[in-house]
């Protein structure tokens, strides 16, 4: 399993599988993340802020996902969307806050 911190208003731990989406894993963990497009891209209602020491061991965004990230709120230089992050070994630890 795979560590994810959330930080925000909700602030948790969780675990999540290999191949699961931050998204599914936030939702399941009762976090605030809409997912509305249902994790096709196409909203940003599933914008996360990446703790800067934990960014660079995400694979790169694609123009897509940082296309839509343009129409997220309160962006940074560290925001995802947690419908394009797939949970990988790699990744247990996390952080991520929910603006």
């Amino acid at each position: 399993m795979i560590r994810v911190r959330f930080e925000g208003r909700a602030a948790c731990d969780a675990e999540g599988a290999p191949g699961e989406t931050l998204l599914a894993l936030a939702q399941r963990a009762g976090q605030p993340l809409e997912g509305t497009c249902g994790g096709q891209m196409a909203c940003a209602t599933c914008h996360v802020i990446v703790a800067a020491a934990d960014f660079t061991r995400l694979p790169p965004a694609t123009a897509d996902e940082e296309d839509m990230i343009d129409f997220a709120a309160s962006a940074t230089r560290h925001s995802r969307l947690a419908c394009q992050i797939r949970l990988t070994p790699a990744l247990d630890g996390l952080c991520v806050r929910i603006p």
